[in-house]
């Protein structure tokens, strides 16, 4: 792809970084917001460098927040003794959509891979096994995707868990093998929450 300008260029090619984003469509984006009012390009680029500078993260799930403690956690309504273990916060945004479940969440903040160098100790897997340990938790849910990644990242965590007074479920095969969650519709999803299953039971299936 050739430009006809250098700033153009360097645009394109950041843009182009964004995953998803084609050189293609970041050339579309980049030539819409150059077409656009400088105060409008100026607040996207105010609303993400205040992202980057100024966001939190819950200092009981790990789920991205404004303050120490997420809303969600924060919220004396849930339920504290039902955890909803997930990959990252795409998921809890697709839970909580459904309207379906009440309890709290830990955000993993990805899934064991070792093709991609990610193992068990780069994830906030040792905060969920001593949230356990507290003994207020009285069941995990885990809400990972039905990938080789994620059942590899659920059996590490039932092992972890081994000899802990906690109930293990996982979500309903309602969403299909291979599937991410965040792609789920939420009656889908919704249904997988109601009707999930002991973990053990699971792997038997598997």
């Amino acid at each position: 792809m050739e430009f006809s300008s250098k700033l153009l260029e360097n645009a394109v090619y950041e843009m182009s970084q964004l995953p998803g984003i084609g050189k293609r469509t970041a050339l579309r984006l980049v030539l819409h917001l150059l077409k656009q009012p400088e105060e409008r390009t100026e607040l996207l680029a105010h609303a993400l460098l205040k992202l980057k500078s100024e966001v939190n993260f819950c200092k009981n799930c790990h789920n991205i927040s404004d303050t120490e403690l997420c809303e969600i956690c924060a919220n004396p309504k849930r339920d504290e003794t039902i955890v909803c273990v997930v990959e990252d916060i795409r998921d809890v945004m697709a839970i909580e959509n459904t309207s379906q479940y009440n309890g709290l969440y830990h955000v993993l903040g990805g899934k064991i891979s070792p093709m991609e160098g990610v193992g068990p100790q780069d994830l906030n897997i040792a905060s969920l096994v001593n949230k356990v340990k507290n003994g207020v938790v009285k069941e995990l849910i885990l809400a990972l995707s039905s990938t080789m990644e994620g059942d590899t990242t659920n059996f590490y965590i039932y092992k972890q868990l081994d000899g802990l007074e906690v109930t293990t479920s996982t979500i309903a095969r309602g969403i299909s093998v291979g599937d991410e969650l965040e792609y789920a519709d939420e009656v889908t999803l919704g249904r997988s929450i109601i009707n999930r299953v002991p973990f053990e039971s699971s792997i038997k299936a598997n």
